[in-house]
C-alpha cells in the first residue's frame, strides 16, 4: 500500500475512519465484522478491518474473506450488459420483446389478486402499457418490474406466490422470464422507479446474446480477465473455510445467523444465476471491479469497456434527470436514500451533492447490497472505496454508509475537482 499521504490523503484520518465504525457498529453490536478499502489516484492506501467473520467460531475477519455481496453484483451485471451494447448486440433503446418475443404483451395492473389455490395462476385484469419496455427501463428500476419482498401490492404478492427469482428455481433464468411474462406490470414503463427483478433480466439478455450461460460469460469475460479469483455464484468446497457467515439483528439485542458460513446454501451452484444478487466476492475482487470503471474501463493491460461507455455511468438516465425522490412510489425499498440521486446504468449516481447532505461529487455512482456492503467510485477525486459486511436487515444499513462516506471524505487533504 501507499502512504495516503501521497495522493492527498490523511493516515491519521484513515485511522479515525476505522476507529469509529469499529466502536460504533461492530463493538455497538450491529455489525460481526467490517472491511474498508479506499484507494485513489491509482493506489491502494487503506485496508481496514476488525471484528470478526463467523462469531460463532471465533473467527477473526481476514483481508481474503468471502462474503455475499447481494445486490453489488448489479453494476457487474450492467458492465456485462454494456460489453454486449458495445458489440452491436443490444442497445439501450431497443424494446425488451425485441429479444423477449413473450412479453409483448405484458400489461399494467388494473384489478386482480393471486388466488390462494396452490396451483391455479394469479389473475389479473390489466391496462395496455403507454410504450413498449426498453432496455433502457431496466438498467434504471423504470420497467413496472417488482420484488416479492416489497410487501405492497397484489403484484408483488404474485411473485412471493410464485418464488420469482429463487436461486434454485427449475429452468433458471428462462423458466422465470416465462413466469414474469404472465404477471402484470406495476405500472407502465418509463413513469416510475421501482427497485425489481430487472437487473436479473439484463443477466438473462446477457446470456441468450452471448451464448453462453450468465455464469459462464462473466467467468470468461469478466472476472477471469481482472483477476476477480474469488467471485462467482457460489463458494467452492477449497475455498469454504473463508466464508463468511451471515447475521441477522436479534429481538432485544445483539445478532443471531441468518445463514452459517460453513453450511450456506452458497456452497453449491445455483441453477439460477441471479444478476441481482447472486454472487460472493472479496473485497480484493470486488476493488479490481471498481479499479477498471475508475480507469475507464481497463486494468493492467485488459480493457473490458471503452471510456465513453464508462462515462456513462456518471450520468442520470431518469427521465427528464428526476431524482428517485420525485419517481420512487411512497415506501419503496433503496438501497441508498433518494434525495439528490439519479439513477446510471444498474447503479445510484449522485446529481444534487446538496440535498444528499453529504460529502459527495456530481457524477460518483454508487450501490449496496442487502446484508450492508457497500461500494462507490468518484471519477471527480480519482477515488473507489469498498465495504464489505455481512448483516440482514439492520436498521444501520444506511446510516452507516452515511458515517462511512462522511469519514472517507474528512480524511482528504486535497481535492482534485
Amino acid at each position: 500500500m501507499a502512504k495516503p499521504e501521497s495522493v492527498g490523503m490523511s493516515s491519521a484520518r484513515l485511522q479515525k475512519l476505522d476507529q469509529v465504525m469499529t466502536h460504533r457498529y461492530v463493538d455497538g453490536g450491529h455489525l460481526p465484522g467490517i472491511l474498508t478499502m479506499v484507494h485513489r489516484k491509482g493506489e491502494l492506501v487503506h485496508t481496514g478491518m476488525s471484528g470478526h467473520m463467523d462469531i460463532e467460531r471465533d473467527k477473526p475477519m481476514r483481508e481474503d474473506a468471502i462474503f455475499r455481496i447481494y445486490s453489488m453484483t448489479k453494476p457487474i451485471t450492467a458492465v456485462a450488459l454494456m460489453m454486449l451494447v458495445e458489440e452491436g448486440l443490444i442497445g439501450l433503446d431497443d424494446a425488451v420483446a425485441t429479444h423477449i418475443p413473450s412479453w409483448k404483451k405484458l400489461g399494467v395492473y388494473a384489478s386482480g389478486m393471486p388466488t390462494l389455490l396452490a396451483d391455479a395462476p394469479p389473475s389479473f385484469i390489466t391496462t395496455p402499457t403507454e410504450r413498449p419496455m426498453k432496455v433502457v427501463d431496466l438498467v434504471t428500476h423504470t420497467s413496472g418490474l417488482t420484488y416479492g419482498f416489497m410487501m405492497r401490492t397484489s403484484v408483488d404478492a404474485a411473485y412471493r406466490k410464485l418464488k420469482i427469482n429463487d436461486f434454485q428455481t427449475p429452468g433458471g433464468l428462462e423458466a422465470m422470464m416465462e413466469q414474469l411474462s404472465e404477471l402484470p406490470l406495476e405500472f407502465s414503463p418509463g413513469t416510475r422507479w421501482n427497485y425489481s427483478v430487472a437487473i436479473d433480466v439484463m443477466g438473462y439478455l446477457v446470456q441468450k446474446l452471448s451464448g453462453q450461460s450468465f455464469g459462464e460469460f462473466l467467468h470468461s469475460r469478466l472476472f477471469k480477465p481482472l483477476g476477480m479469483v474469488d467471485t462467482g455464484f457460489f463458494c467452492p468446497p477449497e475455498k469454504i473455510d473463508r466464508f463468511t457467515s451471515c447475521y441477522q439483528p436479534k429481538r432485544g439485542g445483539g445478532l443471531q445467523v441468518q445463514d452459517d458460513g460453513q453450511k450456506s446454501t452458497y456452497a453449491k451452484p445455483p441453477i439460477l444465476e441471479s444478476g441481482g444478487g447472486g454472487l460472493v466476492s472479496t473485497a480484493h475482487d470486488y476493488m479490481r471491479f471498481c479499479r477498471m470503471m475508475l480507469n475507464g474501463g481497463s486494468l493492467d493491460g485488459v480493457q473490458i469497456l471503452s471510456p465513453k461507455t464508462v462515462e456513462l455511468f456518471s450520468l442520470n438516465f431518469l427521465p427528464d434527470n428526476q431524482e428517485l425522490a420525485s419517481m420512487a412510489p411512497p415506501g419503496a425499498f433503496s438501497e441508498a436514500g433518494y434525495s439528490g440521486i439519479g439513477f446510471s446504468i444498474g447503479c445510484g449516481v449522485n446529481i444534487d451533492v446538496a440535498r444528499t447532505r453529504l460529502p459527495g461529487s456530481l457524477g460518483e455512482y454508487f450501490w449496496g447490497g442487502a446484508a450492508s456492503t457497500a461500494f462507490w467510485i468518484d471519477p471527480k477525486e480519482d477515488l473507489t472505496v469498498v465495504f464489505m459486511t455481512q448483516v440482514m436487515g439492520t436498521d444501520a444499513r444506511l446510516t452507516l454508509r452515511r458515517d462511512l462516506r462522511t469519514l472517507v471524505y474528512s480524511a482528504m487533504t486535497e481535492s482534485l475537482a
